[in-house]
């Protein structure tokens, strides 16, 4: 088993607070990521409409993070992500 695994995950963030705390919250993860691994890549979807109202709000902010980290970090980013204020929904999944 190596070292290092490859992982994405997928972050929506509220639009309530604006544009500025999108940033924030992108800037806070994506520093996260460096600082436990190695940040691959980083795609910005964009404000898209949810499939559902999620605290009463209909849009998010959607990223996707692709990283290679220890196996241990994974779950240190879930649970800074429960934390986390302005998250609506994350995934976290090991790739091949």
């Amino acid at each position: 088993m190596s070292a290092n695994n490859s992982y994405e995950s997928i972050l929506v963030f509220s639009v309530a607070g604006g544009d500025e705390s999108v940033q924030a919250l992108t800037e806070k993860f994506k520093s996260l990521v460096e600082e436990n691994g190695a940040l691959e890549s980083i795609d910005e979807w964009g404000k898209r409409r949810l499939a559902y109202p999620i605290n009463d709000e209909t849009e998010g902010y959607y990223i996707l993070l692709r990283f290679a980290s220890g196996p241990d970090f994974p779950a240190e980013l879930e649970r800074i992500v429960k934390i986390t204020e302005g998250v609506l929904r994350s995934l976290v999944i090991k790739t091949e």
